[in-house]
C-alpha cells in the first residue's frame, strides 16, 4: 500500500514562562499573608496530584519552604483520587516520579487512600476528604487549571478538581462519577466545594497554568473565597494557550504516546478531539480526527492505559505494558468503562497504519491527512502528510523538512517523532 509522505513542521504559540518558579511562588504566597491564618507548629498539607504538571517538584518545595519561613510544620498528600492503582504506595510513587520526595521537597509524604466524610450536600451526596488533610490544621491545595476532557463548564480542572476529586481519593471519586449520572459536573463542583471550604480548612490554593509548550506560564496564590472566580479567570486564560493541530479535518492521527502524566484520559481530548465521543467528533471539538493510532505509553503512567479505548489501532507492545488492574480501576472509578477497551492491535505499526488507512473513506492512503504527533502535550512540532501542503500558499507553521516517505526500521516500526 502507498503511503502519503510526511513533512516536518513547527508551529509557534504564544510563550509565557515563569523563569524562576521557586520565586514566584514564594512571591505570590507572600501575597496572601499566610500568617494571618497559620499558628507557629501548625501542620499544613499541601496536595500534589498525579498529572504531569512542569515544575511541579520544585513549586512543591517552595510551598514547603514558605510554610516553614511561617513556623509551620508541612506536610505532602498525594491528591489523585482512584489513580495509582488505588492504592497508598501507588501514588507515593507516582509524584515520586516527578520529583516529588521527601529529600527533594523537604516535608514528609503521607499517603493514605482513608477519608473522612465531612458532610453531604442538599443533593444527598457524602463529602470525602483525606484523613491526613482533614486532620491537619490547614490545608494548601495545589492544581493545573486546565481544560476538562469530558466536561464544560466555568470550571473544569484545576483547584476545585483536586478538592473534590483528588483529596476526596477513591471514596470520593466513586461517589462523584456516579454523582456526575444525575447532576451537572457544575453543580457538583459547587456544592461539594461549598462543603470542603466551610469545613476543611483551606487556607491558600496554588494555581499553575502552563503555555503550549508544556512550561509553567502562570503561577497564581488564591485566597479561599476567590477559588470560584479566579479559577474562572484563569481557565478562559489556559485556554488561549492550549496548544491546537494546525488542521482541524485528520483522516489518520498518529500518536507515539500516551498517559495518565499527558492527560486524564492519556490523550487530551481538547487537542484531538473526542471529547464528548469516544469515537466521533462533535462541532465543540477542536478537531475530527477520523482514525487514531496509538502506539505506545509513557513509563510515568505505570502500564495505566486509561484513555486507549478512545483509539482504534493500537500495537501489541503497547498492550503488554498494560496493567489491566491499574486501567480497570481508574476506568471504573471514573464512570469511563469505554476508556479502558482494547483496541484493534498489531504486531508492527506498519500494518497497523496499512489497515486504518483502509478504513478513511474514499481518500486513496496516499492522499490520506494523517498527522504523527509525540503526545498531546507536546504539538509544537509534528508530521503532516503532503496533501495538507497541496495549494497552502501561506502555511500556518515553519516547514523544518519536505516531504518524505514514513520511515519504518527493519521490524515495520515507526520511527518516533522525536527520533534524531
Amino acid at each position: 500500500m502507498p503511503f502519503p509522505l510526511m513533512a516536518r513542521v513547527r508551529q509557534h504559540f504564544d510563550r509565557p514562562v515563569v523563569e524562576d518558579v521557586h520565586a514566584e511562588t514564594m512571591h505570590q504566597l507572600s501575597r496572601l499573608d499566610l500568617q494571618q491564618r497559620i499558628q507557629p507548629g501548625a501542620r499544613i498539607a499541601i496536595t500534589v496530584g498525579s498529572r504531569g504538571v512542569a515544575n511541579i517538584a520544585k513549586i512543591t518545595r517552595a510551598v514547603v519552604q514558605h510554610l516553614r519561613s511561617l513556623g509551620a510544620d508541612p506536610f505532602i498528600v498525594p491528591a489523585m483520587g482512584s489513580h495509582g492503582g488505588a492504592t497508598a504506595e501507588g501514588q507515593r510513587a507516582l509524584i515520586a516520579d516527578y520529583g516529588v520526595t521527601e529529600e527533594f521537597v523537604g516535608a514528609e509524604i503521607r499517603s493514605s487512600m482513608e477519608t473522612v466524610i465531612v458532610a453531604e450536600t442538599t443533593q444527598g451526596i457524602p463529602v470525602h476528604f483525606d484523613r491526613n488533610a482533614f486532620e491537619a490544621d490547614g490545608v494548601i491545595v495545589m492544581g493545573r487549571v486546565k481544560p476538562h476532557t469530558m466536561f464544560v463548564g466555568d470550571i473544569e480542572s484545576g483547584l476545585h478538581k483536586m478538592m473534590l476529586i483528588g483529596l476526596g481519593k477513591t471514596n470520593g471519586a466513586k461517589v462523584y462519577h456516579k454523582a456526575i449520572k444525575n447532576y451537572s459536573f457544575e453543580t457538583i463542583i459547587r456544592a461539594v466545594a461549598k462543603e470542603v471550604l466551610e469545613r476543611c480548612k483551606v487556607i491558600a490554593g496554588v494555581a499553575i497554568v502552563e503555555n503550549a509548550y508544556d512550561e509553567t506560564a502562570l503561577i497564581e496564590a488564591v485566597a479561599p473565597e476567590d477559588f470560584y472566580e479566579r479559577e474562572k479567570a484563569l481557565l478562559k486564560q489556559s485556554i488561549a494557550w492550549l496548544p491546537r493541530l494546525p488542521f482541524r479535518d485528520v483522516d489518520l492521527m498518529i500518536i507515539d504516546q500516551i498517559g495518565k502524566n499527558i492527560s486524564g484520559t492519556g490523550m487530551d481530548t481538547n487537542v484531538v478531539g473526542r471529547k464528548f465521543n469516544d469515537h466521533v467528533s462533535t462541532e465543540r471539538d477542536n478537531a475530527d480526527c477520523k482514525r487514531i493510532f496509538v502506539r505506545s505509553l509513557t513509563p510515568e503512567t505505570h502500564g495505566n492505559a486509561c484513555g486507549i479505548g478512545l483509539a482504534e489501532f493500537t500495537t501489541k507492545r503497547l498492550v503488554d505494558k498494560i496493567d489491566f488492574e491499574y486501567t480497570r480501576v481508574n476506568c471504573i472509578i471514573s464512570g469511563h468503562a469505554t476508556a479502558g477497551m482494547i483496541p484493534l492491535t498489531y504486531e508492527t505499526d506498519k500494518a497497523a497504519i496499512e489497515d486504518a488507512l483502509m478504513t478513511i473513506g474514499m481518500t486513496e492512503p496516499e492522499d490520506a491527512r494523517v498527522m504523527q504527533i509525540k503526545d498531546t502535550l507536546h504539538v509544537d512540532e509534528l508530521l503532516i502528510s503532503e496533501p495538507y501542503l497541496r495549494d497552502l500558499k501561506d502555511p500556518p507553521f515553519e516547514i523544518l523538512s519536505p516531504p518524505v516517505p514514513m520511515q519504518f526500521d527493519g521490524n515495520g516500526h515507526l520511527a518516533d517523532i522525536d527520533s534524531p
